[in-house]
């Protein structure tokens, strides 16, 4: 097990520390900003400000597409968020999300190249948050919104990507279901299973599921075969408490409660709480099921509690010290590379989908020694624990961001042709 794999090995208050020296010491903080020329002598200050500025300002101002010849904007994603549902602890606001999103931009700089700057955004209204956003969103290539909390998430999102002319991107929704239906679907391919004939159990109704649950539907799902849960049990259509974004999985169900509808499921979803699903509960699932227990982290049921259960189980989690890590680094710095490179207008759902297979398809292909290396394992092969790529994996950079990029020349959101020898790998 490497390293980076063995915190819950260390005693908490160790860990703990751990992290707390590795955000603060020897500089704080985990990004910085590095210059790309020259500035050591007259003649460089010269050109690089005042007066050899000057001309890149009329050659923009002449033709705004310059900006990407002239200035970064095409290598930058802003990280953005409000602060009102970090990780799982929740609102605590946007000066506590600084560590999350500095995090965020270290993993695009490590993973996709891209140049990431992390804003926080106070705000009393939804209103004022889109407002602030969208009036800076010119100055990058692409928006990646964080932690924020559902309903409002949906909303935001929504009419971002309608003012602005650029990617907006909320990893908690499409990053997690990206993920999640690239590991689900080579699950059901191993069990024998058909995702259309699937009854689906999803516990927990926030970003992460509705998105989860839309994507899946995308690739083949039917939306009659999903029971969602929240607090107060199943959604259904006799209930009057549902905002518009339950009210697309209100079942007509007299079923109420996670007993009711896991019985027979062929999958099951959690994006909720620790310890949630019950070994019983686990028990009453069809042959051969699949149980994503995302909640990090600790999921809903811990692997070795429901291998006991059920020895014909296919499992993933959000842990790292588990086979089948749902994890968002698989796809959101290689979707943005993709998406920038091409100049995409949007990320629509043809992009998603094709990180979706070009993430499951890579893990049917053999295992490179680096790879294994990274991982601390011997051997790795397609199969029940190993249906989703790792995060180290080198190939997921040119396999995403092309699979991206073609998606956004082909269903018409690009705004220059496919370059030439492309992410070949």
């Amino acid at each position: 097990m490497s390293e980076d794999n063995r915190q819950d090995l260390m005693p908490e208050e160790a860990f703990r520390q751990k992290a707390l020296d590795y955000h603060a010491i020897p500089t704080a903080g985990k990004i910085a900003v590095t210059l790309t020329k020259p500035a050591d002598t007259a003649t460089d200050l010269a050109l690089a400000y005042s007066p050899g500025v000057a001309e890149p300002v009329r050659e923009i101002a002449q033709d705004v597409d310059n900006i990407y010849k002239y200035t970064a904007k095409g290598n930058t994603v802003a990280v953005i968020s409000n602060g009102t549902a970090i990780l799982g602890l929740g609102n605590l606001g946007p000066m506590a999300s600084k560590p999350v999103m500095e995090g965020k931009a270290l993993l695009f700089k490590r993973f996709a190249g891209l140049d990431s700057f992390d804003i926080q955004v106070k705000h009393r209204t939804i209103d004022e948050f889109v407002e602030t956003v969208a009036n800076i969103a010119d100055t990058f290539g692409g928006i990646n919104l964080e932690d924020i909390k559902a309903p409002d998430c949906f909303e935001i999102e929504r009419r971002l990507i309608e003012r602005c002319d650029i990617p907006v991107f909320h990893d908690d929704q499409h990053g997690t279901a990206i993920v999640t239906a690239a590991g689900m679907l080579n699950a059901i391919e191993l069990q024998g299973k058909n995702l259309k004939e699937c009854t689906i159990v999803c516990l927990g109704a926030g970003a992460a599921a509705v998105a989860c649950m839309e994507l899946l539907i995308k690739c083949g799902a039917m939306r009659e075969k999903i029971y969602m849960l929240d607090r107060k049990g199943v959604i259904h259509t006799r209930r009057d408490d549902l905002n518009e974004y339950k009210q697309l999985f209100a079942n007509n169900t007299d079923k109420r409660t996670l007993e009711d509808v896991i019985k027979d499921a062929d999958l099951f979803l959690g994006v909720s709480g620790p310890n949630l699903l019950p070994p019983e509960a686990l028990a009453l699932m069809a042959e051969k099921p699949i149980v994503f227990a995302c909640s990090n982290p600790d999921p809903e049921i811990k692997p070795e509690l429901a291998y006991q259960v059920r020895n014909d189980l296919i499992m993933g989690t959000g842990r790292s010290d588990y086979p089948n890590q749902v994890n968002n680094v698989l796809c959101f710095p290689f979707i943005f590379r993709g998406a920038l490179d091409i100049r995409a207008s949007e990320i629509n759902d043809e992009m998603k989908i094709a990180a979706v297979e070009a993430i499951r398809q890579l893990a049917k292909e053999e295992v490179p020694a680096e790879v294994l290396k990274a991982a601390s394992v011997d051997s790795l092969s397609f199969g029940p624990e190993y249906i989703i790529p790792k995060p180290m994996d080198p190939r997921l950079l040119p396999r995403v961001a092309k699979a991206v990029a073609q998606a956004a020349v082909d269903s018409g959101v690009a705004r220059i042709a496919m370059p030439e020898g492309y992410m070949q790998s």
